[in-house]
């Protein structure tokens, strides 16, 4: 016996959805695209023209390369700075002692474009004005300062650490053996010619700022110019100190010095001093300059506390 049970038809009403809710749910969708399409261009388009517009103003792009540039500025002036010291006859004066053979010394610079007028007017003028001390001369100030340091008549170099039995002689060091401009073996020179004189009291101020400026390519201070900057920092703060300039303006002209040789590790020392609330204007140059912050070993732990800024680290200690 077969069963028939009756069929069942379900219908299920979907609502519709009415035409001018769909029309306006695919506006929103097609204005939401076009917005985002916009704003993803416009980004782009103002990302693009920034940073053309800072290659075309010569401005620095990324974060970090702005970054240098603020603490650059402050560091290392793009003006220079003028030392409070004059050069006067000295160059010439060296000439003549042997101090610094004048073939030999532009024979350096040939291949770099030859000496400009500035600097043969340091080397062979007889009335040069204040020292100005820029990025493009920093390397030849420290050529000129340097045969300063080694020839100039000092007790530092004939009783200090260079003479000590323990090193060999001070003929042996870098600021001695380095220097290969002079007139025949540079030993001859050292501490050879009374180019500056200065009074026991000056002495004594050379000897005691000398303590306590350092430089980051070693542990030494001044006193003990052992490299090339050691001996031609000796050679400013004998000039200086010859010149009635007091303490505290040797202690800032020595910083702007050191700055312009070891561009990078003041520009990370002025990083620091920011982290710790204190401007590059308000710090004391003293300070700075001594065995905490400008020694290698100072340096290195102002190092670790920062993030360090990369630029040109300059401090060579050769010609």
């Amino acid at each position: 016996m077969e069963i028939k049970l009756p069929e069942i038809k379900l219908q299920l009403k979907l609502p519709k959805l009415p035409k001018i809710r769909l029309l306006s749910a695919i506006a929103c969708f097609v204005v939401a695209g076009a917005l985002l399409a916009f704003t993803f261009f416009n980004f782009s388009v103002d990302f693009q023209l920034r940073s053309s517009m800072a290659k075309l103003l010569g401005l620095p792009e990324s974060p970090e390369a702005r970054e240098m540039a603020k603490f650059e500025k402050e560091v290392l002036p793009i003006q220079g700075v003028v030392l409070p010291v004059k050069w006067g006859d000295l160059g010439a004066q060296m000439i003549k002692a042997g101090v610094i053979d004048a073939d030999k010394f532009e024979d350096i610079y040939k291949d770099r474009g030859g000496l400009n007028e500035e600097t043969r007017q340091l080397l062979y003028g007889s009335d040069n004005g204040n020292i100005k001390i820029t990025k493009e001369n920093s390397g030849v100030l420290l050529n000129l300062l340097w045969a300063l340091g080694l020839g100039n008549k000092n007790i530092i170099l004939e009783k200090g650490p260079m003479s000590e039995k323990k090193y060999g002689g001070a003929g042996g060091f870098a600021s001695t053996g380095g220097w290969t401009l002079a007139k025949g073996n540079t030993m001859n020179h050292y501490s050879k010619h009374e180019l500056i004189q200065l009074t026991p009291e000056q002495q004594q101020l050379v000897e005691r700022v000398s303590w306590n400026v350092y430089r980051p390519c070693c542990g030494n201070p001044t006193y003990f110019p052992d490299c090339n900057h050691g001996m031609a920092m000796l050679g400013l703060l004998e000039l200086m100190a010859s010149q009635g300039v007091n303490e505290a303006d040797m202690y800032k002209a020595a910083l702007a010095v050191n700055s312009y040789w070891f561009p990078e590790t003041y520009i990370n020392i002025a990083k620091y001093f920011e982290s710790q609330g204190t401007s590059w204007k308000k710090v004391d140059p003293k300070e700075v300059l001594g065995a905490d912050y400008s020694s290698a070993s100072g340096y290195r732990n102002i190092l670790n506390k920062i993030k360090p800024i990369q630029q040109q680290s300059g401090g060579s200690c050769g010609v």
